[in-house]
């Protein structure tokens, strides 16, 4: 994985707050934004928490913006911190 594992440390830490019983919940019941166009739930609920953990804020670890990273290096991260909610 591209993600060096200081980021990947970094993200579970912001994300645990986030990842919620109640908000898992709400996802496997489409309580959310645009629920009905979503095709991969799974994919929706990592990016939505991604955003949220992430704030305005670009993603910074130890003064460093790991600027090579691509989305598909992010979801893999995501994939690694965040369970399936099936």
């Amino acid at each position: 994985m591209k993600i060096k594992s200081k980021v990947v440390n970094a993200l579970r830490q912001r994300i645990a707050d986030f990842d919620t019983e109640d908000r898992r919940n709400a996802y496997r019941e489409g309580r959310f934004p645009r629920a009905d166009t979503v095709r991969n739930l799974d994919m929706r609920y990592r990016w939505d928490l991604y955003y949220v953990a992430r704030g305005r804020e670009a993603l910074i670890v130890d003064g460093d913006f790991p600027q090579d990273l691509t989305s598909d290096h992010i979801d893999t991260a995501l994939r690694r911190i965040v369970r399936p909610l099936i």
